[in-house]
């Protein structure tokens, strides 16, 4: 192994102990110098080990305020970091300063890592001013161990993941990876833009609030290509002058707030567009001709979605086996929709991407989504062949072979490696178009139970434990009892709690048959969860 010990003191350890959550390390900015560093070097040794792939190494935390940030690491085909691998993460970054050569040692053996293999890492970043410094201490982390970086600077989540697998499925060429993210999906959103529309509900104009972060950049960057398929406003793009990430805009901000962003400028009907910080969640919204505001979330979104790949499935004639993945963050309502009037499959994963992911492979076809707006659709390799196959036979009948060309469309409109909000705005207005629908009209579709989601801060969020992907509590001992004792209170009640996989707070849903229960039911569970969980700072 590489002396490395002066350059690990150049990035000394400092802030709490921090765990790879869900979306990798994540916190306040100033406590990130050494993670990011440490994250360079693992995923070095990540990419030696997996015979020289690309490795990912993003700097952000996506939907949190600006003043945090976070480093999350891509596997070789776009994928989140696997399983194992983050115990090992959470290993290193808590390492004393001088045990760091020891446990980097302690990897390379019990993994049989070659240390002399090439190793290859992208680094991309978002918007935050500490971002450019966090992925400059992530690349001394690669190249310490004689890796080779390449610096895809400001980028979106999707695009990175979509970069990493790019360059392992084969040869680079000499189109650049931005150039052929932008050029691909521009191509196949205008490719199904030329199917004829049903009816004239559907309109052209959306209002893009881009959180005043990496995902403006993007869509002004699509602009360009789109030509008069789709006219997009573009809100909240501007951090230096306009206004901080994430604050008061944004996907996290509209679903939570349940609000329109500010920044936008309101027209009445038309479909209001939010994506996060690093632009991997997308919401839908809209204000209508008496100011009342309604919310089309990741729950509408998967509806919208599953819906029309049923319809094409079907029609299509193929053989394939089409489900849909939620959390229990999923609406009731929309559960019962998909499953009773769809009659689309419907399984339950744990929150997070990686486990609705995981659970999608099960499917030819596996769409997935949580209510926040994060989530996208899985082609399986027997879905791929087939729909290709039928495409090119002409003996099919014509009315079924466009419905085979149409999803062959699809499965390049879709970013599959990771939720994409942009690329998914593109597959939402492909459905709207096709079905000739209004933002109203999609909303009547069926109606979301009242909700609310809130947080509690807690001393450590290890106490809370859960099971039955996350909709019960086993930990601390009586919560789980004296939270149903309080749903049975409210009809059509439901709520659960969950720890947060990055920060010591507790998330708290909660939904019943008006929104004055909802809120209510919330906020007596936030208040259980206070109590009987060790919450800290203001009482709910």
């Amino acid at each position: 192994m590489i002396e490395i010990q002066s350059v690990i003191n150049k990035y000394p350890k400092k802030g709490p102990i921090i765990q790879y959550g869900t979306a990798g390390f994540r916190t306040i900015a100033e406590n990130l110098d050494h993670i990011a560093f440490r994250m360079g070097l693992l995923a070095a040794l990540r990419s030696k080990g997996k015979g020289s792939a690309a490795i990912g190494l993003m700097i952000t935390a996506s939907h949190n305020p600006e003043a945090d940030n976070g480093v999350k690491m891509i596997d070789p085909h776009g994928e989140m970091l696997e399983q194992k691998w983050e115990s090992i993460a959470t290993e290193l970054a808590n390492a004393d300063d001088n045990l760091v050569q020891e446990e980097l040692n302690r990897i390379v053996s019990e993994l049989g890592i070659d240390i002399s293999k090439p190793a290859h890492v992208f680094i991309g970043r978002d918007t935050r001013p500490s971002s450019l410094h966090l992925s400059k201490a992530a690349m001394d982390g690669v190249e310490v161990l004689s890796g080779f970086v390449k610096d895809h600077g400001i980028v979106t989540t999707p695009m990175l993941h979509y970069f990493v697998y790019s360059y392992n499925i084969g040869p680079s060429n000499e189109i650049s990876y931005r150039e052929n993210y932008l050029s691909r999906f521009t191509a196949a959103f205008k490719a199904l833009r030329k199917e004829s529309n049903k009816n004239v509900n559907y309109e052209a104009t959306l209002d893009f609030d881009g959180a005043n972060g990496v995902g403006a950049i993007a869509m002004q960057e699509f602009l360009s290509r789109l030509g008069n398929s789709l006219i997009v406003n573009i809100y909240n793009s501007d951090t230096s002058t306009k206004g901080k990430l994430n604050f008061k805009c944004g996907a996290d901000f509209v679903k939570t707030n349940q609000k329109p962003p500010e920044g936008v400028v309101i027209v009445p009907n038309r479909r209001i567009v939010s994506v996060d910080g690093d632009a991997d969640r997308v919401i839908y919204s809209y204000v209508d001709e008496n100011g009342i505001f309604h919310l089309l979330d990741g729950d509408n979104i998967a509806t919208l979605v599953a819906g029309y790949l049923m319809d094409l499935v079907r029609d299509s004639g193929l053989d394939l086996k089409l489900g849909l993945v939620q959390t229990a963050y999923a609406n009731g309502n929309s559960t019962r929709y998909i499953s009773e009037k769809l009659r689309v499959p419907v399984a339950c994963a744990c929150t997070g991407v990686k486990h609705l992911h995981h659970k999608a492979l099960e499917y030819d076809i596996g769409v997935y989504f949580e209510a926040n707006g994060h989530g996208t659709v899985l082609f399986s390799n027997n879905a791929r062949n087939l729909i290709t196959q039928a495409a090119a036979d002409e003996r099919l009948p014509d009315s079924k072979r466009q419905m085979v060309i149409r999803l062959k469309q699809l499965t390049e409109l879709i970013n599959s490696t990771v939720g994409d909000a942009i690329s998914d705005m593109f597959l939402v207005e492909t459905v709207l178009y096709f079905r000739g629908w209004s933002a109203q009209d999609w909303f009547s579709v069926y109606s979301n139970l009242p909700n609310r989601l809130s947080k509690v801060t807690i001393k450590d969020r290890n106490t809370i434990k859960t099971t039955d992907a996350d909709r019960k509590c086993t930990s601390p001992e009586g919560l789980q009892e004296a939270i149903d004792k309080i749903v049975k209170e409210y009809p059509s009640g439901r709520s659960f709690v969950r720890p947060s996989g990055t920060e010591d707070i507790v998330r708290i849903y909660a939904e019943a048959e008006s929104q004055e229960a909802a809120d209510e039911l919330a906020t007596r569970v936030s208040r259980l969860v206070y109590d009987i969980a060790g919450g800290i700072g203001s009482f709910p």
